[in-house]
């Protein structure tokens, strides 16, 4: 894990934006509300093979094409597919036969069918055999995690956002701040939630910090 402290030294000099946010999970939800690209560092890494919203790239589901143009942004190759993080309490409405591996599923490992309206308005999570590999998201499990959805669920009527592990192509997924502002740097993205800063790149003849 890290504090405000160690993201703040990683940001120093490297002349992006940056606004400390007092409630950073309601702006990412507004950000991703907006159709924007959220890079997320926060808390502890996760431990395993999937970046569970510690270490995520954050994206709205409803477009068909970011598999493509994500992946392209990322330096990955096209065929790699996404994953959603979904309110566990939508589970049911979007996901078949969960009963079986319904606790799995918290930890983004099993694909389930989806129901047809997910599909409908998830498609870049949706496989092309009609699944998807979803993180099943609780407030007792991720409670910041949970909050940006809840509040990307009361903007959009959606409870399920494409997370993709926050890295580039070949390399590991970010752990300290110092790796998560190389990868925003590397990497074409719109903002980096880091700790309580929100990261923006400047748009041409904006200044730095």
């Amino acid at each position: 894990g890290f504090d405000d402290a160690e993201a703040e030294r990683a940001l120093a000099g490297s002349g992006f934006l940056v606004e400390r946010v007092p409630d950073i999970t309601r702006r990412v939800a507004e950000l991703l509300a907006d159709h924007k690209i959220v890079a997320r560092c926060t808390g502890r890494m996760e431990y395993g093979p999937r970046s569970l919203g510690h270490r995520s790239i954050l994206f709205h589901a409803g477009d068909p094409s970011a598999n493509d143009w994500l992946n392209h942004k990322l330096r990955r190759s096209e065929f790699m597919p996404f994953a959603p993080a979904t309110l566990a309490s939508h589970a049911a409405s979007c996901y078949r036969d969960l009963a079986s591996a319904a606790y799995a599923a918290e930890f983004m490992t099993v694909c389930f069918d989806v129901e047809p309206e997910f599909r409908k308005q998830c498609p870049a999570v949706v496989h092309v055999d009609g699944t998807a590999r979803p993180q099943l998201v609780t407030e007792a499990s991720h409670p910041d995690f949970h909050a940006i959805l809840s509040g990307y669920e009361r903007l959009t009527g959606i409870g399920s956002v494409v997370n993709t592990s926050f890295n580039i192509h070949e390399e590991p997924i970010v752990c300290s701040p110092a790796d998560a502002v190389r990868a925003f740097t590397t990497a074409e993205l719109d903002h980096l939630a880091l700790g309580s800063f929100l990261v923006s790149k400047p748009r041409s003849g904006d200044g730095g910090r």
